[in-house]
């Protein structure tokens, strides 16, 4: 073992990047050109092991002109996966954190300033930051939003055991944490899986992106090599990390929230495509091997929390002909499309086609409308099917208020595969008007950015359709100007308690003044705004109506002839001159206020 340079002596290091390199001369420029630029106190610690396509004199180079920065360490490369040269790179760092990268790999600007100010700021031990894909699947469902502490129990964190997180370094040496050397693919797992069981705090950088996973175009990466997925290696590999957990977290809500990610992810998952990828044999090997992780560690907490598809699959694993016609129910696309949308009184109707590409079983149909915000709120309704054409009958009436995602779901062996519905559509399929059901607006309409078919209840999303027109205007006691008028809302009247108020607004200033508003039957209203006291300017009317959601305000109309004249009141110890007026072109209720001084009134008075 060799080591060059080294980082400047007595300087507090922030954080020690350890970068395992073999044989990655094309990459290794942008992944350290990206950790160099980042705006912390750092060391890059090199594993250079063994490479021979010229990487060692590219480092040699970096080291020389970044002696402050880049310690790099030579191995022998007697081959095996990165678990020796990270154990070797972390045996080196001596900064307050450890964050481990690929050479292949890049971080992104701002990233370890972001994780670094992350985990000063909570005590974290761990911290994750955002992770994206090129080429690669990256993980995603950790990284919905910040979280400045995330509970190992009740957030998705565990979902992701790769090792490219930011760590407490002092962390890893009390507990002695360290990789799998003796593993090819997977040693990242068990030192991750280590880390965890001892965090005090993991945070997440969601909002940013701080790590890029870039896939070799050559395919020459391990994870990219043939084989480095085999069903049969990866379950007898999880079983080390799987034991090491167990060793840790005493059975609990907690120990079975960890298995379940091993279920769904480690074990249950090889009896997906890699299944469908193997023969016979083979497939009775991964349903056996199965079996014996399911006798050992199933507990009934964690089944309880299994999908539909894990729950169907583990009460199969002894026919292995029907754990291929669930492989095959998962891998299908889920064709459909949008035949007719259409009104028929309260109902909302949806007809289409739907079905799995290449799979020939009977199946039922349901259309499924699930809260874009409240994943627990969902709606069913079971469909009328002739083959693979279905009809819908949707009482929106069901519906709460809130933005409401259409989905096909096709429900067969006991599994629901289900697909957003509307992208694919008949060309004379249209967007049906709103709807005013009971005391809300019910508003279908088709996404903005895949056109896939929503329902906004109450017009959260959507633009309320409605209108607002002043029958009648006149001048009453008090400088307040009496007005009559009628209101509808997706075609209909909309009930008394729907009316809230009506709003004056400058134009100018955005000031606005609030008055009251009296219902009368059949959408009706009365108003007696006090005008007459507005300050100077120009005010336009609206009227703010509540109906299922949000306040909706429509701007009021008027004919010319329904607006009252102009008149000068006294008030405030000022004369003031009130003009109501219909807007010219779109003829819109307004109002122009002026203040007319002494001197004004004598011009107007006097020749």
């Amino acid at each position: 073992m060799a080591i060059t340079t080294s980082a400047k002596d007595g300087e507090t290091v922030d954080v020690s990047v350890v970068i395992p390199a073999r044989d990655c001369r094309p990459y290794l420029d942008r992944c350290l050109t990206s950790v160099l630029v980042q705006r912390v106190r750092k060391e890059i610690v090199v594993v250079d092991d063994g490479s021979t396509d010229g990487s060692a004199e590219l480092l040699d180079l970096y080291a020389a002109y970044h002696r402050a920065s880049v310690k790099v360490v030579r191995l022998n490369g007697a081959g095996g996966g990165a678990g020796r040269p990270r154990n070797v790179g972390l045996d080196h760092a001596t900064g307050r954190y450890v964050f481990f990268c690929d050479a292949d790999d890049y971080l992104g600007p701002e990233a370890l300033e972001r994780m670094v100010a992350m985990a000063d700021r909570n005590g974290s031990d761990i911290v994750l930051g955002k992770m994206v894909g090129h080429g690669r699947r990256a993980p995603v469902s950790m990284f919905a939003r910040d979280a400045e502490r995330a509970e190992l129990g009740a957030s998705t964190v565990y979902n992701s055991l790769s090792c490219f997180k930011l760590f407490r370094r002092e962390m890893l040496e009390r507990h002695r944490i360290r990789f799998a050397e003796s593993r090819l693919v997977g040693e990242d797992i068990y030192f991750t899986v280590h880390a965890y069981c001892h965090a005090g705090v993991i945070s997440v950088v969601a909002e940013h992106d701080c790590y890029h996973l870039v896939a070799r175009p050559d395919g020459s990466s391990i994870m990219q090599q043939s084989g480095s997925r085999d069903p049969l290696g990866w379950l007898a590999m999880i079983r080390g990390p799987v034991q090491l957990m167990l060793e840790h977290i005493p059975p609990g809500p907690l120990r079975d929230h960890l298995l379940l990610r091993h279920f769904r992810l480690d074990v249950l998952a090889q009896l997906g495509v890699p299944f469908l990828e193997s023969d016979q044999v083979r497939r009775k090997d991964i349903a056996q091997e199965v079996a014996a992780l399911c006798d050992e560690w199933l507990t009934p907490g964690v089944h309880a929390r299994l999908s539909r598809m894990g729950k169907q699959r583990v009460a199969s694993l002894d026919d292995v002909d029907r754990l291929g016609r669930l492989a095959d129910i998962e891998a299908a696309a889920v064709r459909r499309r949008l035949t007719a949308l259409r009104w028929e009184e309260g109902v909302l109707v949806v007809a289409g086609t739907a079905g799995l590409d290449g799979v020939h079983l009977p199946y039922a149909m349901s259309l499924v409308l699930r809260d874009r915000h409240d994943a627990g709120r969902e709606v069913v309704v079971p469909a009328a099917c002739e083959g693979e054409r279905f009809t819908a009958r949707l009482d929106v009436s069901r519906l709460g208020s809130g933005i409401w995602d259409a989905r096909i779901a096709i429900e067969l062996e006991g599994v629901l595969r289900t697909g957003r519905l509307g992208a694919d559509r008949d060309e004379d399929v249209a967007r049906p008007a709103a709807r005013l059901v009971g005391e809300a607006v019910v508003i279908p309409y088709f996404t903005k950015d895949n056109g896939n078919l929503s329902v906004d209840v109450g017009g959260h999303l959507a633009a309320v359709p409605g209108s607002v027109r002043v029958t009648r205007t006149r001048w009453a006691l008090g400088s307040r100007l009496a007005m009559d008028g009628e209101v509808t809302v997706g075609g209909s009247a909309p009930g008394a308690s729907a009316l809230r108020r009506l709003i004056w607004r400058e134009r100018r200033t955005g000031d606005e003044r609030a008055e009251r508003v009296v219902p009368l039957p059949g959408g009706g209203f009365a108003a007696r705004p006090a005008i007459g006291r507005l300050s100077p300017g120009t005010w336009d009317a609206y009227l703010e109506v509540v109906v299922g959601g949000p306040p909706a305000r429509f701007r009021v109309e008027a004919d010319a002839e329904t607006v009252a004249a102009p008149r000068r009141l006294w008030g405030g110890a000022m004369f003031r001159s009130v003009r109501p007026y219909a807007t010219p072109g779109k003829g819109r209720l307004s109002a122009v206020v002026r203040k007319l001084t002494a001197r004004t009134m004598l011009r107007r008075i006097l020749p």
